[in-house]
């Protein structure tokens, strides 16, 4: 006789069938909360409403800059992706870029948050045809209804330094690693990956065409998966397996917008150090330029800071 022979007849039909419903109904009510069908008055998780990107530590430092003797003019035709890279995958073959392709805009928000706007101005350059397109436009119609006296437009400002530059390299992988444990079918692991990008910014005087300053910064990119799972019998024929995991990647583009807001705030100091404009404090100038070499390790600044100052 079998070891189950005393179980009622039709037993493991029922437990079988009591086994599908329950499993259908964690599928349909997972459905259903993942799909918003939560119950009236509760809040839906999913949804969240859009917000404005959070300042960083470099985004704060940028804003707070001292302000300098007299605004900067400058032009940024571009700030391309220069990394030629898709979206890294393991599985799949993918054709989207592995950085943003709207670097421009990263920049010239950094520009004009200099010093809360105090340090550059930025002419428009990336959107150039459209707006002499629309000057044209305003002519035209300017001499249609008001004829050859017609009042002229006033000049475009021009800008004495170019920014150029861009979104240099994009090494994914460059430090991958993890950790687990596992005690009679209970277990957890850990995963992560590091990954780098790196943007170079320069300063170009439009009189000669020399290149004033150029600097160079790389954002660290981290993701990392934390899973646990569960394997057991808990009785004759019967099995517990359960598992949960989450995987937590920072944005790509969030880590781009810092290492440009970097490349700002470094021109900034960059350029006080060669001469290239001031501080209106020359106090408080001198201490930036000072927490700056030490921080990167420049042992030759001294003579530049007390120029910086003077």
């Amino acid at each position: 006789m079998g070891a189950c022979s005393g179980a009622p007849k039709g037993f493991f039909g029922q437990e079988q069938v009591r086994m599908r419903v329950l499993s259908g109904a964690i599928v349909v009510a997972v459905a259903a909360f993942l799909g918003g069908c939560a119950a009236p008055g509760m809040p839906d998780v999913l949804e969240q409403a859009p917000t404005l990107t959070p300042k960083t530590a470099v985004r704060l430092s940028l804003e707070q800059l001292p302000a300098p003797d007299r605004k900067v003019y400058v032009a940024l035709y571009a700030f391309p992706d220069l990394t030629g890279q898709n979206k890294p995958s393991d599985t799949i073959a993918e054709y989207s870029r592995a950085v943003t392709q709207g670097g421009v805009a990263f920049a010239v928000d950094a520009f004009r948050r200099a010093g809360k706007g105090a340090w550059f101005s930025i002419v428009e350059r990336s959107g150039l045809p459209n707006l002499l397109q629309e000057r044209q436009l305003i002519r035209a119609t300017r001499q249609e209804f008001e004829g050859q006296g017609a009042r002229p437009l006033p000049p475009i400002k021009f800008a004495g330094l170019i920014v150029e530059g861009g979104i240099l390299a994009y090494d994914a992988n460059t430090m991958t690693g993890g950790a687990g444990a596992r005690y009679l079918g209970v277990g957890g692991d850990v995963k992560y990956r590091r990954d780098m990008v790196t943007v170079g910014m320069r300063i170009v005087s439009v009189q000669s065409g020399e290149v004033l300053n150029s600097v160079t910064t790389t954002k660290t990119i981290y993701s990392i998966g934390i899973s646990g799972s569960a394997y057991k019998f808990v009785a004759l024929n019967k099995l517990f397996e359960a598992e949960a995991g989450v995987t937590r990647s920072e944005p790509t583009q969030f880590a781009v917008r810092q290492a440009i807001d970097l490349a700002v705030y470094a021109t900034v100091i960059e350029g006080a150090r060669q001469g290239l404009w001031r501080f209106q404090d020359r106090a408080a100038g001198a201490r930036l330029i000072e927490d700056y070499q030490r921080e990167n390790g420049l042992t030759d600044g001294a003579d530049e800071v007390v120029a910086a100052a003077g």
